[in-house]
């Protein structure tokens, strides 16, 4: 399945968008469950398991010449990895899991947006940002009580919370909207 850069961008912007709009209106309840993210098991699990099936689904797509004869033994290994991180990594999950999916959808975002880097200038908002997503994914594993205290900063008082959601809220909605302007027949 390929994604055209206008479809992603349309749908980056509304999936970064909606969090956003539920910030600025209640702040306060946005604040309180951000803080509880970081040690959510339930999510932490559920994160986790679609990462890692995300994974494993973009290794079983690759045309790995050199390792086609051990492709369905690094696909269970990778699978039994992320399965077992549900059960024995628990500190942290919710994290670890999102961190996976940071450098996925990264992944994604690269992949989609280099074909067109020769269209448009605008291009290189989606590649940027997806190499932010990749960095945070990065640093976010390695460092994952670094979300608790960015989340615990960031939701400190209901101003902050609302100042930063309109701030990401336009930044989704400049991302949306190349969707459907400058990215179109992309």
């Amino acid at each position: 399945m390929k994604l055209s850069l206008s479809l992603l961008s349309l749908l980056l912007g509304i999936g970064a968008g909606l969090p956003q709009v539920y910030g600025l209106a209640r702040p306060g309840q946005l604040g309180a469950a951000a803080r509880q993210f970081p040690r959510n098991s339930a999510a932490g699990v559920v994160l986790m398991l679609l990462g890692t099936a995300w994974f494993v689904w973009n290794v079983s797509v690759e045309p790995i010449a050199d390792f086609s004869a051990f492709k369905p033994y690094m696909m269970a290994g990778f699978a039994g990895v992320g399965v077992l991180s549900c059960v024995f990594v628990r500190d942290f999950l919710a994290v670890r899991g999102l961190a996976v999916l940071l450098l996925l959808v990264g992944k994604l975002m690269v992949d989609t947006g280099r074909p067109h880097l020769d269209q448009s200038p605008f291009v290189l908002v989606i590649q940027t940002w997806a190499y932010v997503l990749v960095v945070a994914g990065i640093w976010l594993t390695v460092t994952p009580w670094k979300l608790r205290d960015f989340v615990n900063w960031a939701n400190a008082t209901e101003a902050r919370t609302r100042l930063l959601s309109g701030v990401r809220l336009a930044f989704a909605a400049f991302v949306a909207v190349l969707g459907v302007t400058v990215f179109r027949g992309m």
